[in-house]
């Protein structure tokens, strides 16, 4: 059983919408049980912020939900790059930061 101090990273990987949900629903549990939680965003996953933040995607109303409850704690630099999702994540209020030599390459996100 989690202590009232233990603290949850969920990390997201897969550019799948599908799996994507469940991590943004699971942050969201995590806030609402009052549990410190936070989500990194890592792979292919980095290419959703900038879909999830179209008004017409099905994630937006969970994205901007999890985003206005400050979850979302870093984003991969060195994935963002690779898959050309840096100026898309930055244009929404993602900074990927970091150095590409050495992990942990996480940036803040809003």
């Amino acid at each position: 059983m989690p202590t009232s101090s233990s603290k949850t990273v969920l990390f997201a990987f897969q550019g799948n919408p599908m799996c994507f949900i469940h991590v943004l629903l699971n942050g969201i549990d995590l806030h609402d049980r009052g549990r410190e939680g936070k989500i990194v965003i890592e792979g292919e996953a980095v290419k959703l912020i900038a879909a999830m933040a179209q008004d017409s995607h099905f994630l937006n109303t969970l994205y901007k939900k999890t985003k206005g409850l400050g979850l979302f704690d870093a984003v991969c630099l060195g994935c963002a790059t690779k898959l050309g999702a840096v100026e898309a994540a930055k244009a929404r209020g993602s900074a990927p930061g970091g150095r590409h030599e050495r992990p942990p390459q996480h940036g803040p996100l809003p």
